[in-house]
């Protein structure tokens, strides 16, 4: 499983993530907190991961033991959290020998498909927001990233790179693409900037997952992560903002392109 998260379900629900602000009392500097409970922190910590495509569908979760351990719970607080999950129908238990827990969604079949463009057609504003705001805080972690770099990062930075260029599905690229720009975020080593850009990932998910699947884009956006990785290994900072800001206008194109053609 991947580092824990920010969470987002407690207090105060942020913009980013389409949650509305909380009236208050008039004349009160104080806003309503709902406090979560323990396995609904765990639920949505998993919930994010596989919005984010870093858990495809159909690969099995950490096993209930593994998933105490990594979140420091104990497994009935797991086990209620997978129940929440079983729920919102993004995984089910299978038993047998090869049993455990699996990724049912989000589904990529055509119904899928038809409630993913409904919803887009919806959040249109919001996505031409992010990408916007994209267009600013990615650039700059990258300039960040340059500066900061560790071999440990670069090594980080190179795999995904290279698995998204390998990847023989769309599914494989979206979730290597992520990847790739959340290791950046974190060799950035800015807290702001990691926030940032992993929910901007959480609110183009379904925009990048709805664009055809093409080999050509794939190809293309394969080549802007190397010239990233290149400057990234000069640790030259002004070309490195400039190669993700060359590959997010691209991406961008794509996305207003389906935008204004649904």
């Amino acid at each position: 499983m991947p580092s824990k998260s920010p969470k987002s379900g407690s207090g105060r629900a942020s913009a980013a993530n389409g949650g509305s602000v909380p009236r208050r009392d008039p004349g009160s500097i104080f806003e309503p907190v709902e406090q979560l409970r323990a396995h609904e922190y765990v639920a949505e910590q998993i919930r994010r991961q596989i919005a984010l495509r870093l858990i495809p569908m159909g690969n099995a979760l950490p096993t209930e033991r593994q998933l105490a351990t990594q979140f420091g719970v104990g497994r009935a607080t797991v086990q209620n959290a997978l129940r929440l999950l079983e729920a919102d129908r993004l995984v089910e238990s299978r038993r047998g020998r090869n049993g455990g827990t699996f990724v049912v969604g989000p589904s990529t079949d055509d119904l899928a498909m038809d409630y993913l463009l409904a919803r887009l057609r919806h959040e249109a504003p919001r996505v031409r927001d992010a990408l916007d705001f994209r267009a600013l805080v990615e650039p700059a972690g990258a300039s960040m990233a340059a500066k900061r770099l560790k071999k440990s990062d670069l090594d980080e930075i190179v795999v995904a790179a290279t698995k998204s260029a390998t990847a023989e599905t769309d599914i494989e690229f979206q979730t290597h693409d992520t990847e790739f720009h959340l290791a950046i975020a974190r060799t950035a080593r800015n807290g702001f900037i990691y926030d940032a850009v992993e929910r901007l990932r959480l609110v183009l998910a379904d925009p990048l997952a709805a664009l055809p699947a093409s080999k050509v884009w794939q190809q293309r956006s394969s080549d802007q992560h190397a010239a990233i990785v290149q400057a990234l290994k000069r640790r030259d900072a002004g070309e490195a903002a400039e190669a993700m800001a060359a590959h997010l206008r691209a991406t961008a194109k794509s996305v207003h392109a389906l935008i204004e053609s649904l």
